[in-house]
């Protein structure tokens, strides 16, 4: 296929900038043996970064694909960490290599929590699609899904000794499944708010108070008098009693409980809410409630004794009740430089007490501290904070300087330069809320624009502020510099766009010449600015105005020339061609308008973005151009054709801004997600329509992912389903069964047309050609069927043999007997056995069954998934309609 014209693509190149994504916890990982509490594991973004926090390093990156990160939990071992992700999917990666080889499909939306047994075989997962998930890691395969939470489940845990599992939900209740039979046999209800977390024991969240239940092992709050309940597991001879200990913790802060943590021994529990404090309590064990019970039982000896001898009456033996203070006694509390998102602690020698904490801040920032626990009065040593690698606040403007080798960043109370290379920082320099930012020619200073109206200059070498010029009475919105690079243009809200002129003054402290900006020119609007722009002839300004109209001027005069209007809501964005020949506006009604500069003549308007389009700038000595939107999405498109090349996807919020390095090989753009991304054009040509189909692709894909199974009528929804889910990977698998399967068909029939043709010419033929995918592969027809089985993924192998239909299935059977009778991947082929059987994969006459048989299925199914037969259902609508006819003969009797 011919390319009329030839476009290169753009791809990922790098993630930076972020240290911790909000949407995910912290959790301390031990890596090759290293000392435990060193290194940290958070999200980045679709990635997880292991940050080595003695150093402020960054070790080892989890490569993600294209999803955000939710949530993240190392094994018991410690060589492996589960990471679940924002379309339900979860991922085991080796902290060895970082490579992963298990992945587990099965919910339909975010996963909320991860948790490992004790032995690290089976692992639970749950979702905000509010399905519980239990997952065989050994063979790689699901166990089930437990269905009966009404929002999202909020913690799962296994408990040690029995086949149990606890769950609860933001729908206030907690679950306790018995996983022998996949029955939920308790449900707690008594909670008055949603259930966020619980550890070894049951934490419900209210308002101000952490409430504890407890039984032998378990904490949790709850009622507020001692219940005892008696709860027998069906079909297990086992008499387990759960005892709710009355009793709550009144925390400090007053705001709701957002997330507890207890360490490995169970000793310590953290909790914190909206603000910055980390509360930590002590879980005192038997023998020491025992010593405090026997102290405040003398005490009340004493009490009544004394009474005794000053009243003289007999007083009753004292009773000491124990309640959960007895039991659970306040620590300290940590006060975090900024609030606090995620905490995680970990117990390192339980003789010293020495105790890890690490915290993930709201303002992309981690830090750890340390504490002995067995202090009287221990206090908190901040460790290690890890700042370094990004911004506290949103970065709001870019640039790249000349020679392609620097990009530097602004956000709120910071501007940081960096190496693209290495993606290192180079300088990191504080400065007031900058909005938009420039290189100086020479690439020596920097000048940003802030929130204030004021110009600020930095000198890179030395990473200090020259000077801050007061400019503007409001927001600076824009610079630009001018196409000669002796002067600048700032646009404000204070309705002004102002003209400065590059100047070399004596310092006064120094006594060197340093820079400064001159103020030249003003030009007065009637509304405030947003941007401006310098046509690259050096001939005209064009200014876009809150009115939603971008206005020309002439640069020598400030006289009028054009007025561009069409759209419906402001300009936020603008740029000029190389040629001085186009201009696109980009806006907040979501459109991009492409005008011609010579008469101010609408070319093409184009619905860009699903939201505000906040930047746009074309590519050096070209008409393409790109543009970001609060739609999370970087769009590439054709100024000529008027065609959108491509889409760059990755970030998780809105994109506020991005830049194009000077040679056109890079781009950088920055999120509300906290990251910057760097992309990098690649010598790949690009063709639409192809781009246009793997589009279209992965729309299918997603819908796919979100699609329902069909609810079949007269069937109540059970507790216990299938733990996967239709994926396109399953499908393209059991697309490649079927392929196999008709290969081996066809040599099949190929065979027996030889041997007849051999017995009808009474003679031996030559054999016929094999299909060249088995010469390819050097195997034979029924061994290449088996060798695609094994190819599939172990976690997706069920769900893509439920994707197949029905006559592929005895065929399938009957290569399942034969590879048995071989001996070939016995383990394997069993399974895939005695899954179709029990999917109801084969024909009931092939089975066998008698009528007394299928009558004792139709009862148990009956009495199980309270579903009535279709049989019995038309007998008692038969039985209604006589009783019916009854009524209205009786009816028409008496009239």
């Amino acid at each position: 296929m011919g390319l009329t014209k030839q476009y290169l693509r753009y791809v990922a190149s790098a993630v930076f900038g972020v240290i911790g994504s909000q949407k995910a916890n912290i959790s301390y990982v031990t890596l090759r043996g290293g000392e435990r509490g060193r290194y940290v594991a958070v999200a980045a973004c679709e990635h997880v970064f292991i940050w080595d926090v003695r150093k402020g390093e960054k070790v080892l990156i989890l490569q993600g694909q294209k999803h955000e990160v939710t949530f993240i939990c190392p094994s018991p071992d410690g060589v492996h960490v589960a990471v679940g992700y924002e379309d339900g999917a979860v991922r085991i990666f080796s902290l060895l290599n970082g490579e992963t080889n298990v992945s587990f499909n099965g919910h339909k939306s975010a996963v909320s929590i991860i948790q490992y047994d004790a032995l690290g075989a089976r692992l639970v997962t749950g979702s905000k699609d509010t399905d519980v998930i239990v997952w065989d890691v050994i063979n790689e395969s699901g166990l089930y899904r437990l269905k009966g939470h009404k929002d999202v489940v909020t913690q799962a845990l296994f408990l040690k000794d029995k086949n149990l599992l606890v769950t609860c939900s933001k729908d206030s209740f907690v679950k306790w499944w018995d996983l022998d039979t996949q029955h939920c046999f308790k449900t707690l209800v008594g909670h008055r708010s949603e259930v966020r977390r619980f550890l070894r024991c049951i934490y419900s969240l209210t308002e101000m108070t952490s409430r504890f239940h407890s039984s032998n092992l378990l904490i949790s709050a709850e009622t507020e008098q001692l219940q005892s309940e008696t709860i027998h597991l069906t079909g297990s001879l086992i008499e387990w009693r759960l005892i709710l200990c009355a009793g709550s913790i009144l925390r400090e802060a007053r705001d709701r409980v957002v997330s507890l943590r207890t360490d490995t021994k169970n000793r310590i529990v953290a909790c914190h809410g909206n603000d910055s404090v980390l509360e930590l309590f002590t879980v005192l064990s038997e023998e020491e409630v025992q010593k405090k019970m026997t102290k405040k039982l003398k005490k009340a000896k004493k009490k009544a004794a004394k009474s005794q001898e000053e009243t003289g009456e007999e007083a009753a033996e004292p009773v000491v009740e124990k309640m959960l203070k007895d039991e659970i006694i306040r620590l300290m509390n940590i006060k975090a430089s900024a609030k606090i998102r995620s905490v995680w602690v970990d117990c390192l020698s339980c003789a010293g007490g020495e105790l890890k904490v690490a915290l993930l801040l709201q303002n992309n920032t981690v830090e750890t501290y340390s504490l002995k626990t067995l202090d009287k009065t221990p206090t908190a040593n901040k460790t290690a904070r890890l700042t370094l690698g990004g911004h506290r606040t949103d970065v709001r403007t870019l640039a790249f300087s000349s020679d392609n080798l620097a990009v530097l960043s602004a956000s709120g109370d910071t501007v940081k330069v960096w190496n693209r290379s290495t993606l290192q920082v180079i300088r990191t320099m504080a400065c007031e809320y900058a909005l938009c930012s420039l290189f100086v020619p020479g690439d020596r200073q920097i000048i940003l624009g802030t929130k204030s109206g004021k110009l600020q200059i930095f000198e890179l070498a030395s990473g200090s502020l020259l000077e801050t010029v007061d400019a503007h009475d409001g927001a600076l919105w824009s610079l630009c510099l001018a196409p000669d690079q002796r002067a600048i243009v700032s646009g404000s809200a204070d309705k002004t766009v102002k003209f400065w002129d590059f100047e070399l003054i004596k310092d006064k402290e120094s006594g060197q010449k340093r820079l400064t900006v001159k103020h030249t020119r003003t030009l007065q609007l009637e509304e405030d600015v947003l941007c401006v722009k310098f046509s690259p002839d050096h001939r005209l300004l064009a200014v876009s105005l809150l009115d939603c109209t971008v206005k020309v001027f002439y640069t020598d005069t400030l006289k009028f020339f054009l007025s561009l209007y069409g759209h419906k809501l402001p300009v936020l964005c603008l740029d000029i061609s190389h040629d001085s020949t186009l201009i696109a506006t980009g806006s907040a009604d979501r459109n991009v308008k492409i005008w011609g500069l010579d008469f101010g003549d609408c070319h093409r308007s184009m619905f860009a973005h699903d939201d505000s389009v906040m930047f746009l700038q074309f590519v050096p000595k070209t008409h393409l151009f790109f543009t970001a939107g609060k739609d999370r999405k970087i769009k590439q498109w054709d100024a000529d054709k008027f065609e959108h090349i491509q889409t760059l996807e990755g970030h998780h919020r809105e994109v506020w801004c991005l830049a194009i390095s000077p040679n056109g090989d890079h781009l950088v753009s920055s999120s509300h997600d906290k990251s910057l991304r760097l992309w990098e054009r690649t010598r790949e040509p690009i063709i639409l329509e192809e781009e246009r189909e793997m589009e279209r692709e992965a729309e299918f894909e997603e819908s796919m992912a979100k699609g329902d199974v069909p609810v079949v009528p007269g069937e109540t929804q059970g507790e216990a389903a299938p733990a996967g889910k239709k994926t396109i990977e399953t499908v393209k698998a059991a697309e490649r069964i079927m392929e196999a399967l008709e290969i081996y068909k066809a040599e099949a029939r190929k065979m027996e047309d030889h041997k007849y043709a051999c017995e009808h010419a009474g003679k031996e033929l030559p054999p016929p050609k094999p299909n060249p995918i088995l010469v390819a592969f050097n195997v034979t027809p029924s061994r290449y069927v088996l060798d695609v089985i094994k190819k599939v993924r172990s976690s997706e192998l069920e769900v893509s043999l439920l994707v197949l239909p029905f006559p592929y299935i005895p065929e399938l059977l009957q290569l399942f007997s034969s590879y048995i009778q071989q001996g070939l991947e016995v383990e394997l082929v069993c399974r895939c056995l005695f899954f179709l059987l029990k999917c109801g994969g084969c024909r009931l006459d092939v089975m066998g069954f008698n009528s007394a048989a299928l009558q004792f299925l139709q009862r148990e199914i009956e009495s199980k998934e309270d579903v009535m037969f279709f049989a019995d259902a038309t007998g008692k609508l038969e039985e209604k309609k006589k009783k019916r006819r009854k009524r209205e003969r009786a009816i028409l009797t008496i009239a």
